[in-house]
Protein backbone atom coordinates (compact mmCIF):
# COMPACT_ATOMS: atom_id res chain seq x y z
CA UNK A 1 0.00 0.00 0.00
CA UNK A 2 1.54 3.43 -0.85
CA UNK A 3 1.06 6.05 1.53
CA UNK A 4 0.13 8.78 -1.11
CA UNK A 5 -2.85 8.29 -2.83
CA UNK A 6 -3.45 11.14 -5.05
CA UNK A 7 -7.54 11.26 -4.24
CA UNK A 8 -6.52 14.77 -1.42
CA UNK A 9 -4.93 16.54 -4.16
CA UNK A 10 -8.71 18.92 -4.68
CA UNK A 11 -8.70 19.57 -0.49
CA UNK A 12 -10.66 16.43 0.25
CA UNK A 13 -10.19 13.85 2.26
CA UNK A 14 -11.95 10.60 3.08
CA UNK A 15 -14.14 10.12 6.41
CA UNK A 16 -14.69 6.22 7.80
CA UNK A 17 -17.08 4.78 6.04
CA UNK A 18 -15.97 6.73 2.80
CA UNK A 19 -17.50 10.21 2.82
CA UNK A 20 -15.77 12.85 1.33
CA UNK A 21 -15.09 16.00 3.07
CA UNK A 22 -13.20 19.59 3.03
CA UNK A 23 -9.63 18.92 4.50
CA UNK A 24 -10.49 21.99 6.83
CA UNK A 25 -13.88 20.41 7.75
CA UNK A 26 -14.26 20.83 11.87
CA UNK A 27 -14.09 16.90 11.88
CA UNK A 28 -10.76 16.93 10.20
CA UNK A 29 -9.74 19.90 12.51
CA UNK A 30 -10.77 17.51 15.47
CA UNK A 31 -9.07 14.40 14.64
CA UNK A 32 -6.07 16.24 13.43
CA UNK A 33 -5.68 18.39 16.33
CA UNK A 34 -6.16 14.93 18.64
CA UNK A 35 -3.09 13.48 16.12
CA UNK A 36 -1.15 16.66 16.91
CA UNK A 37 -1.43 15.73 20.38
CA UNK A 38 -0.84 11.99 20.39
CA UNK A 39 2.61 13.53 18.71
CA UNK A 40 3.42 15.82 21.45
CA UNK A 41 2.60 12.88 24.20
CA UNK A 42 5.08 10.44 22.24
CA UNK A 43 7.90 13.65 22.46
CA UNK A 44 6.88 13.56 26.08
CA UNK A 45 7.29 9.79 26.78
CA UNK A 46 10.71 9.73 25.29
CA UNK A 47 11.95 11.90 27.94
CA UNK A 48 13.82 10.57 30.40
CA UNK A 49 10.84 9.72 32.58
CA UNK A 50 9.58 7.40 35.19
CA UNK A 51 8.89 4.05 33.79
CA UNK A 52 5.29 4.28 35.03
CA UNK A 53 4.40 7.44 33.44
CA UNK A 54 5.94 6.15 30.17
CA UNK A 55 3.36 3.14 30.13
CA UNK A 56 0.38 5.32 31.33
CA UNK A 57 1.18 7.61 28.21
CA UNK A 58 1.38 4.83 26.13
CA UNK A 59 -1.79 3.63 27.13
CA UNK A 60 -3.32 7.84 26.58
CA UNK A 61 -1.59 7.46 23.36
CA UNK A 62 -3.74 4.31 22.70
CA UNK A 63 -6.80 5.90 23.74
CA UNK A 64 -6.17 9.15 21.63
CA UNK A 65 -6.10 6.56 18.29
CA UNK A 66 -9.49 5.23 19.73
CA UNK A 67 -11.11 8.92 19.72
CA UNK A 68 -9.40 9.54 16.15
CA UNK A 69 -11.39 6.63 14.79
CA UNK A 70 -14.48 8.03 16.54
CA UNK A 71 -14.09 11.62 15.27
CA UNK A 72 -12.66 10.59 11.98
CA UNK A 73 -16.01 8.15 11.45
CA UNK A 74 -19.05 10.00 9.51
CA UNK A 75 -22.32 8.81 11.88
CA UNK A 76 -24.33 8.65 9.22
CA UNK A 77 -22.11 5.82 8.39
CA UNK A 78 -21.43 4.29 11.42
CA UNK A 79 -24.94 2.64 12.06
CA UNK A 80 -27.36 0.83 10.02
CA UNK A 81 -30.95 2.36 10.20
CA UNK A 82 -32.10 -0.57 13.00
CA UNK A 83 -29.42 1.25 15.40
CA UNK A 84 -26.57 -2.17 14.48
CA UNK A 85 -22.82 -1.01 14.53
CA UNK A 86 -22.18 -0.98 10.63
CA UNK A 87 -18.83 0.37 11.28
CA UNK A 88 -16.47 -1.80 14.08
CA UNK A 89 -15.30 1.67 15.70
CA UNK A 90 -13.87 0.94 19.33
CA UNK A 91 -15.04 3.21 22.39
CA UNK A 92 -13.45 5.12 25.30
CA UNK A 93 -14.82 4.09 28.92
CA UNK A 94 -16.11 5.16 32.19
CA UNK A 95 -12.97 3.04 33.70
CA UNK A 96 -10.66 4.99 30.89
CA UNK A 97 -12.11 8.31 32.52
CA UNK A 98 -11.46 6.07 35.84
CA UNK A 99 -7.91 5.52 35.50
CA UNK A 100 -6.53 9.28 34.19
CA UNK A 101 -8.83 10.51 38.01
CA UNK A 102 -6.62 7.63 39.78
CA UNK A 103 -3.42 8.37 38.46
CA UNK A 104 -3.73 12.17 39.28
CA UNK A 105 -5.10 11.56 42.87
CA UNK A 106 -1.88 9.58 43.34
CA UNK A 107 0.59 12.07 41.74
CA UNK A 108 -1.05 14.64 43.75
CA UNK A 109 -0.72 12.95 47.24
CA UNK A 110 3.40 13.96 46.77
CA UNK A 111 2.72 17.24 45.52
CA UNK A 112 2.33 20.62 48.03
CA UNK A 113 -0.83 22.30 47.64
CA UNK A 114 -1.51 24.40 44.69
CA UNK A 115 -2.17 28.25 45.69
CA UNK A 116 -1.96 29.94 42.74
CA UNK A 117 -1.54 29.38 39.00
CA UNK A 118 2.20 28.30 37.60
CA UNK A 119 4.26 29.77 34.40
CA UNK A 120 4.35 26.85 32.55
CA UNK A 121 8.82 25.75 32.24
CA UNK A 122 11.08 25.24 34.49
CA UNK A 123 12.49 21.90 32.39
CA UNK A 124 12.40 20.72 29.44
CA UNK A 125 10.91 18.10 29.82
CA UNK A 126 7.96 20.08 31.68
CA UNK A 127 7.32 22.46 29.06
CA UNK A 128 6.69 19.51 26.67
CA UNK A 129 4.19 18.45 29.35
CA UNK A 130 2.32 21.96 29.74
CA UNK A 131 2.46 21.75 25.39
CA UNK A 132 0.77 18.62 25.22
CA UNK A 133 -1.59 20.09 27.74
CA UNK A 134 -2.45 23.07 25.53
CA UNK A 135 -3.09 20.86 22.20
CA UNK A 136 -5.21 18.97 24.28
CA UNK A 137 -7.31 21.88 25.42
CA UNK A 138 -7.59 22.53 21.60
CA UNK A 139 -8.31 19.72 20.66
CA UNK A 140 -11.07 19.80 23.51
CA UNK A 141 -12.65 22.83 21.89
CA UNK A 142 -12.76 21.74 18.76
CA UNK A 143 -14.36 18.53 19.83
CA UNK A 144 -16.90 20.11 21.25
CA UNK A 145 -17.96 22.28 18.24
CA UNK A 146 -18.02 19.36 16.29
CA UNK A 147 -19.92 17.42 18.99
CA UNK A 148 -22.55 20.17 18.56
CA UNK A 149 -22.65 19.87 15.34
CA UNK A 150 -23.08 16.40 15.24
CA UNK A 151 -23.26 14.46 18.50
CA UNK A 152 -20.73 11.29 19.01
CA UNK A 153 -20.18 9.44 22.22
CA UNK A 154 -19.95 12.06 25.68
CA UNK A 155 -17.13 10.08 27.24
CA UNK A 156 -14.93 11.22 24.57
CA UNK A 157 -15.36 14.24 25.13
CA UNK A 158 -14.61 13.70 29.43
CA UNK A 159 -11.92 11.89 28.38
CA UNK A 160 -10.05 14.66 26.71
CA UNK A 161 -11.06 17.10 29.15
CA UNK A 162 -10.08 14.66 32.27
CA UNK A 163 -6.41 13.97 29.88
CA UNK A 164 -5.78 17.95 29.88
CA UNK A 165 -6.15 17.94 33.81
CA UNK A 166 -3.64 14.16 33.89
CA UNK A 167 -1.80 16.49 32.08
CA UNK A 168 -1.49 19.37 34.18
CA UNK A 169 -1.42 17.43 37.54
CA UNK A 170 1.76 15.17 35.69
CA UNK A 171 3.84 19.04 34.52
CA UNK A 172 3.27 19.32 38.60
CA UNK A 173 4.89 16.04 39.41
CA UNK A 174 7.26 15.89 36.86
CA UNK A 175 8.39 19.45 37.96
CA UNK A 176 8.72 18.05 41.53
CA UNK A 177 10.76 14.73 40.64
CA UNK A 178 13.36 17.06 38.53
CA UNK A 179 13.26 19.55 40.92
CA UNK A 180 12.72 22.68 38.83
CA UNK A 181 11.41 25.04 40.26
CA UNK A 182 7.52 26.29 39.95
CA UNK A 183 7.03 29.45 39.47
CA UNK A 184 3.81 30.81 40.18
CA UNK A 185 2.25 33.47 38.41
CA UNK A 186 1.46 36.60 41.07
CA UNK A 187 -0.24 39.22 39.06
CA UNK A 188 1.58 42.33 39.12
CA UNK A 189 0.11 45.54 40.01
CA UNK A 190 -0.30 48.78 38.05
CA UNK A 191 1.94 51.00 38.93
Amino acid sequence: MKVYTKTGDKGTTALFGGTRVPKHHIRIESYGTIDELNSHIGLLRDQNIDEHFKGILMQIQDRLFTIGAILATDPEKATLKSGEARLNIPKISEKDIEQLESEMDKMEESLPPMTHFVLPGGHQTVSFCHIARTVCRRAERMATHLNELEPFQPETLKYINRLSDYLFVLARKLSHDLQAEEIKWIPQKES
